[in-house]
């Protein structure tokens, strides 16, 4: 049975473009959480709990969706990560541009929602500053571009 859960997510996350309702939003979504996590440069048990915790909440009644967002998720920050092909930097450049040409991205951004993954970097002070700053910029993004609305 679990095999073909991880298929069918596999797939699912390979053709998302095709197969996934509102593949942009989900998408969005797992770059905020990536850039979050990413800050952290691990994807630990902890990191884990919150993104299963937070996508649940997003998705309260589509595991498949939940699934396909967590694995988004790792894809994004194993680049990040790996150092292969993104990072912090490009990741948020992202993210801003998108907030800029959708609107409706702005309602997809929960700060507090965001904030869930401070509590994994804890421990290291300069980690936990890096993503306060970005939740900071967030913030102010999301105040600037509310107003052009």
């Amino acid at each position: 049975m679990q095999f073909y859960r991880k298929l069918k997510i596999w797939f699912l996350t390979f053709f998302r473009d095709i197969f996934v309702y509102h593949n942009s939003s989900l998408e969005f979504r797992a770059k905020l959480f990536a850039v979050m996590i990413g800050a952290n440069k691990v994807f630990d048990e902890c990191e884990e709990k919150i993104l299963k915790e937070v996508a649940k909440e997003i998705y309260p009644n589509d595991d498949a969706r939940v699934d396909v967002l967590i694995y988004t998720v790792r894809e994004y920050v194993d680049k990040i990560i790996k150092n292969n092909g993104l990072d912090i930097n490009e990741l948020i450049l992202s993210i801003d541009q998108e907030l800029k040409e959708v609107k409706r991205f702005c309602d997809k951004v929960d700060i507090q929602m965001l904030e869930k993954f401070l509590a994994c970097s804890e421990k290291d002070e300069e980690i936990t500053i890096i993503q306060k700053r970005i939740l900071e910029f967030l913030s102010s993004e999301l105040d600037y571009f509310n107003k052009l609305r």
